[in-house]
This record gives C-alpha cells, sequence and structure tokens, in this order.
C-alpha cells in the first residue's frame, strides 16, 4: 500500500493526543466536593479550559482575545475617512479650476467664478451642483471624477464586500453588471419571499456573479447573512456619527447611487434585509477611537467585526439563562480568533458530550447529576491524592491464615457453589470431565471435553478478615464556615474507594450528622451539602453506626469521627432532636453512653479533630480515656491522609 503525505492545511491537529475525559472530571473534583453543583463545575471548567494533555483554552481566554481585538478595531481609525477625502478633492478640483480661470478676462470667467463661490457648503450639495457644470481645467475635470468614482466605489464597498477593487476602473460595463446584479438579487430575494426560491435559482446566480461575494456563499440565507450584517454595519456608521458628518454623508450616498442608477435597487435590496434581519443592531453607536482616517468601506468592515465580536462576547460569557456553548457561532470564532480557537471550542463542547455518552453526567429533569460511575472515580482520585502523601513502606494488608474466600492461593480446591467468586481450577475442572465421562473425539473436529457443572472446582485462598466500618462525618454548617467541608467529603470519597478496590469484604458506612444524623449513600456523598442547621448530634450518629456493627457481629469493628465541634445536640424518645448550646449535661451523657457501648463492642473510635476548641478538646479526651481510642488533630488538607493511613494500621493490626 503506497502512502502520500503533504502540507497540514486545516482542521484539528492530527498528532493531538487521544481524548481523556477522566481529566475534565477530575479537574471539576474539586469544585463538587467544595459544594458546587455538576452544572457549576463544569461552567467553571469550561471557563479555564483543560490544561497538561488537552491543553484546551477556556472560555475566558478567548473573552479576553476578543476584548483585546475589539479595543484594537476602535483605536484603528475614524469614520470620517471618506467624508474627508471627499471634500479634499472637491476642493482640490474647484482649486484648479480657478486657477485655470484666473488668467481669462472675459466674463464668462468671472461668470464662472461667481458660480463657484455659491456653491452649497456641504460636500453632497457641491458635488451635484457641478455635476452639469463644464469644467474650463482638464486637471479639474479629472480630479472630479476621480472623486466621483471614489464615492461610487466607497459606496458599493459599504453594501456588497469587494466591489470595491472590482470598480477600481471606470467601466460602463462594469457599473451595468452591477446594476443587473441587484435587479437579479432582489428578483430572488422576492421569489424566496413567496415560497418559489430553489437552491437552482441560487447556484444560477453564483455562477453569473460569483466573483462580486469573496464570502462564497452557498446558499441564500447564507448570502442574505452576509449582505445584511454588512448594510447593518453602514447604518450603525451613520449612527456613530455627528449629525453633521452623518448628514452630510447620507447626502453624499443618496447622490451617488442616483448618479449610479442604483437608488431604487439599493432601497429595495435595504427593506428585504431589515425585515430578514432585524435582530441584527441596525442603529447602534459603536464609537472609533483611532486617527488614522478609514474609508468608508474600510469603516464598515471595521464595524461589522466590532458587532461579530459584541454577539461572540455575549455568547463566551455565558451568563445568560440557558447558555449553551452552541450558541457560539464557530464561524464568528474562526475570524475574530482563528483555526486554532475554533478547535479549543470544539474541544470545550466534547467535554459536557463526552462526560455524558461515558456515563460520567446523567441529564434528568433538565439537570445534570453525578452518576455512580463518575463518584467512583471521584473517590479513586481522592485515593490517589492520599496515598501520595503516604510513605510506601507503611500501606500493609491484613491476611489471616484460615480457608476462605480471598486472598492468597493455598493450593487447594473445593468444588464449586452458586455464589462463589473464587478463581476457578483449571486443571482439577478439566480433569473431573474427563473422568465423568465428557471426553470427545469427532472425525475432523479434534478432541473436546464436555462440562457439567458438577464439574466445576475453584481455588482457594487465604482467608483475609472482614471489618465494619463507620466513618461518622459533621455536616454541620461551621464545617463551612472552617473551609473544611470539602477535605471531608473527599476523605469518605477516599475511604469508600480503598474499601471497595482493597478491601471488598469489608463493609463499609457513612454516616452524616448535624441536628440528625442519617446514612449517606456513595452515589450521593459527592454531591452533598452541608447542612445550615443548629447542632452536632453526635448521640446519633454513634447509635446508627451501633446498628450498623450489629448487623455484623463477626465482623471486626471500626468507628471513624470526623468532626470540629463539641456535641450540641441528642435525640429525645420522642425521635426528635433537642439543641443547647453550651452542650447540656444531658447530652453529653448521652453521647458517652453510646461511646461505652462502642467499647462493649470491641470498636476502637477515632476522633479526626478539625477544630481546636478546649470544649471539644475536654469532650474527645473523656473520650479516648474511656474507649481507648485515639485523637487526631490534623490541617484539613491533610485530613484524607491521617483517615487512610489509621484506618490501614487498624487493618493491619486487626
Amino acid at each position: 500500500m503506497a502512502y502520500r503525505y503533504g502540507e497540514f492545511h486545516d482542521g484539528p491537529d492530527p498528532l493531538a493526543p487521544p481524548y481523556d475525559v477522566r481529566a475534565a472530571l477530575d479537574e471539576m473534583g474539586d469544585a463538587i466536593l467544595s459544594g458546587s453543583t455538576p452544572v457549576h463545575a463544569l461552567r467553571d471548567l469550561l471557563k479555564r479550559g483543560l490544561p497538561g494533555a488537552q491543553d484546551r483554552r477556556g472560555l475566558d481566554d478567548m473573552l479576553r482575545e476578543v476584548r483585546r481585538r475589539r479595543r484594537e478595531l476602535r483605536e484603528s481609525g475614524r469614520l470620517d475617512g471618506t467624508l474627508e477625502r471627499a471634500r479634499a478633492l472637491l476642493d482640490k478640483a474647484i482649486g484648479q479650476e480657478r486657477a485655470e480661470l484666473f488668467p481669462d478676462p472675459s466674463d464668462d470667467a468671472r461668470l464662472r467664478e461667481a458660480e463657484l463661490d455659491t456653491l452649497p457648503d456641504d460636500t453632497a450639495g457641491a458635488i451635484q451642483a457641478l455635476t452639469p457644470y463644464e469644467w474650463r481645467s482638464a486637471a479639474a475635470r479629472q480630479t472630479f471624477e476621480e472623486l466621483r468614482d471614489l464615492l461610487r466605489r466607497e459606496v458599493l464597498d459599504s453594501q456588497f464586500k469587494g466591489l470595491r477593487d472590482a470598480l477600481a476602473h471606470p467601466d460602463p460595463e462594469a457599473m451595468e453588471r452591477v446594476r443587473q446584479m441587484m435587479s437579479d438579487l432582489n428578483d430572488m430575494l422576492d421569489r424566496d419571499a413567496r415560497g418559489e426560491h430553489q437552491q437552482a435559482d441560487f447556484d444560477a446566480f453564483m455562477a453569473k456573479y460569483g466573483d462580486m461575494f469573496p464570502e462564497k456563499p452557498r446558499n441564500l440565507e447564507e448570502l442574505v447573512d452576509t449582505l445584511a450584517r454588512r448594510a447593518a454595519a453602514t447604518q450603525r456608521m451613520l449612527a456613530s456619527m455627528t449629525p453633521r458628518q452623518r448628514e452630510e454623508l447620507g447626502n453624499l450616498i443618496n447622490e451617488t447611487l442616483d448618479q449610479s442608477g442604483l437608488a431604487d435597487q439599493m432601497r429595495r435590496l435595504g427593506e428585504a434585509l431589515a425585515a430578514r434581519r432585524p435582530d441584527l443592531a441596525w442603529d447602534a453607536d459603536e464609537r472609533m477611537t483611532g486617527e488614522q482616517p478609514l474609508g468608508m468601506g474600510d469603516a464598515v468592515t471595521a464595524l461589522e467585526e466590532l458587532a461579530d465580536l459584541s454577539q461572540l462576547e455575549t455568547a463566551l460569557r455565558q451568563d445568560y439563562p440557558g447558555a449553551r456553548l452552541d450558541d457560539i457561532d464557530e464561524a464568528a470564532v474562526r475570524r475574530a480568533l482563528g483555526r486554532s480557537a475554533v478547535d479549543d471550542l470544539e474541544g470545550l463542547k466534547r467535554i459536557e458530550r463526552e462526560l455524558e455518552e461515558q456515563g460520567y453526567l446523567l441529564r434528568r429533569r433538565g439537570k445534570l447529576e453525578l452518576t455512580p460511575k463518575a463518584v467512583r472515580r471521584l473517590g479513586e482520585t481522592a485515593l490517589r491524592r492520599v496515598f501520595t502523601s503516604l510513605d510506601a513502606g507503611r500501606r500493609g494488608d491484613h491476611d489471616q491464615h484460615d480457608a476462605g474466600s480471598a486472598g492468597e492461593l493455598t493450593g487447594s480446591s473445593r468444588p464449586w457453589r452458586f455464589g462463589d467468586e473464587q478463581p476457578i481450577d483449571v486443571v482439577r475442572t478439566l480433569v473431573n470431565g474427563v473422568r465423568g465421562g465428557g471426553l470427545r473425539t469427532e472425525a475432523g473436529a479434534g478432541t473436546s471435553v464436555r462440562l457439567s457443572v458438577d464439574d466445576f472446582e475453584v481455588a482457594e485462598t487465604e482467608r483475609r478478615s472482614a471489618a465494619a466500618i463507620c466513618l461518622l462525618v459533621d455536616l454541620s454548617y461551621s464545617m463551612a464556615l472552617r473551609g473544611t467541608w470539602a477535605a471531608a467529603k473527599q476523605t469518605a470519597l477516599a475511604l469508600q474507594a480503598l474499601v471497595a478496590a482493597k478491601f471488598p469484604q469489608d463493609a463499609v458506612q457513612i454516616i452524616g450528622f448535624s441536628n440528625y444524623a442519617r446514612v449517606l449513600q456513595p452515589d450521593e456523598l459527592a454531591g452533598l451539602d452541608w447542612d445550615m442547621v443548629q447542632g452536632t448530634n453526635l448521640h446519633h450518629a454513634l447509635l446508627i453506626a451501633g446498628r450498623h456493627l450489629d448487623r455484623h457481629p463477626d465482623f471486626e469493628p471500626v468507628v471513624l469521627v470526623v468532626t470540629d465541634g463539641e456535641p450540641t445536640a441528642h435525640l429525645m424518645r420522642n425521635g426528635r432532636s433537642a439543641f443547647e448550646w453550651p452542650p447540656s449535661s444531658e447530652t453529653l451523657e448521652l453521647t458517652l453512653a453510646e461511646v461505652d457501648k462502642m467499647t462493649r463492642r470491641r470498636a476502637t473510635l477515632n476522633v479526626f479533630m478539625l477544630a481546636g476548641d478546649d470544649r471539644l478538646k475536654e469532650f474527645v479526651d473523656e473520650v479516648a480515656r474511656r474507649n481507648g481510642g485515639r485523637v487526631f488533630s490534623p490541617d484539613a488538607d491533610r485530613l484524607g491522609e491521617y483517615v487512610v493511613s489509621d484506618f490501614l494500621r487498624v487493618r493491619r493490626a486487626r
């Protein structure tokens, strides 16, 4: 097979690394764990972009570039360049004519000078008055024709980008072709308004006049969009001038169109474009602050680009209700920021799409929610971060050398039973099949062994101790105020991921507590928010944890408590929560009674204290004295490291 290589011109980078949406989810993870919703976390990610291997600019980077480009355009020139140049050419022609008349002593020369003296002050009026004038000076006549050619080119270029170059040299046939083009265009728009237009009509039009439209539109809608944006920019140019400039330039445009025989056709076209695109800012005031005078066509082009940039800036901000990346016009991005920005935008669009398609986000009732797969990923990421802080030498296992369902192979096997998850002992299974008469030899098909359910055997492994783990996480308002809430959630996810991956035989339960306590499911943990209520009901949390331990009497009990305050609430007999601050003696007695029950269950209760309040210290010291557990006072950013390492220490000891 032969291969051909050539220069790369356009399109996405073919050597870009493969798309990894997990990096996007990891970038969103910190915001989600800090209490942000998936929608807001995704929006923040799209604004920041994806650094590293993905290397995608975010919306904020594009927004800064758009604003810089707008600033440059505003400072690129001023709008009255055509007026200034027309006035200069008019004054030059009049001066050349006066120079020709001055030496002539005849009455005709004096009459001509008087006619020149009474010309209107405005440029358009003076040009209109001089149109029938018989010039004595050939140089003045040539200058005046140069002025009219300039106006004709600039006026048409302000409506049809690219006609200025086509009309650079006066040619009656070229002007007649322009008039015919405008007539055909208006007729085509009329047919379209009646529902009679077909693509073949447009193709025939472009085959005849395509050189006049450098944008190369593919259909009538694209052509209308191009012409309407330019016509609206012309109106904005007039609206941005002073009243005197606006009147003078407007008169020049009307005079030029009348002289060219295009006034009626241009009026028809303007009305049709305004009716089709009323959404464009036709009369907006866009000031230009530069010093360089711009011709009318260049000024309209600058204002057209400024309008595109203004719309693009609004779309990139994404701060309006129902904003989506699909609202951003890729063609406008390409015009303003180049091809690479289009690739970056497409990469950002893929983030949300891939997060949904790969099963990390679920759109339910118009809202984005994390799936269990995403929660597992956040837990694995949190666990990786924890283990980067742990000494590899401190990691261990917790094996017991009894025959069981997990661990290292013992070398023995037993018959398979429904529900077994041990590896199949292939050799002994095949031997059982052969012994049972399952050996088959067929001509041309070779030898096979037919197996029945009774033939299967599984390899036995060393049994590992199973643990019943309770992680009690404070959900009170103070956790958010102290900035420890995100660390607590990340720690819970990390512990959940550790148990699921390394100790699948363990039974883990995560319990959140504020004025009441409740069991937290893994898939709700990431999106969980703190409770804006009064009360730290550790009493209720310990009650729920005790029931979990009692359901697993043969498991080793492990209880971990993460809190930043002493107990201030307890559960009454009627099931309601009683709050009091400072803590009442009844709250402390009931909570410590549950601690004593944990001690009788042989459950070591380790407390991770996220604040240094004196009353909290006294309480946890009393818990440690009664239970024999340990007290930790980690920084919030090291909470996960402390909890996971302590859990591993306890499991190794068991």
